[in-house]
């Protein structure tokens, strides 16, 4: 453990965010199985309407912080050509 008061308020505050960001993390992994789900069972209209709510987790994550903005746009857009090959 840190001695100097400032290195303990890191530790504490790298904590609480490390907390946040796993749980950002992990909503946006389960919208994209829920699409990635309905991808696979050929389910155009629940694979769209979960983009849209996948699309906003990631958006949502990317304003936070938590992911970069070039990151959580790849991954939208991988969703998005996944559910466009249903058409």
């Amino acid at each position: 453990m840190a001695n100097i008061k400032s290195a303990k308020k890191r530790i504490l505050v790298n904590r609480k965010r490390a907390e946040r960001n796993k749980s950002v993390k992990s909503k946006v992994k389960t919208m994209i199985k829920k699409v990635e789900t309905a991808v696979a069972a050929g389910d155009k209209e629940l694979a769209r309407a979960n983009l849209v709510l996948a699309e906003s987790e990631v958006d949502k994550a990317c304003s936070k912080g938590v992911y970069h903005r070039n990151t959580a746009a790849r991954k939208v857009s991988r969703l998005a050509k996944s559910v466009n090959k249903l058409a």
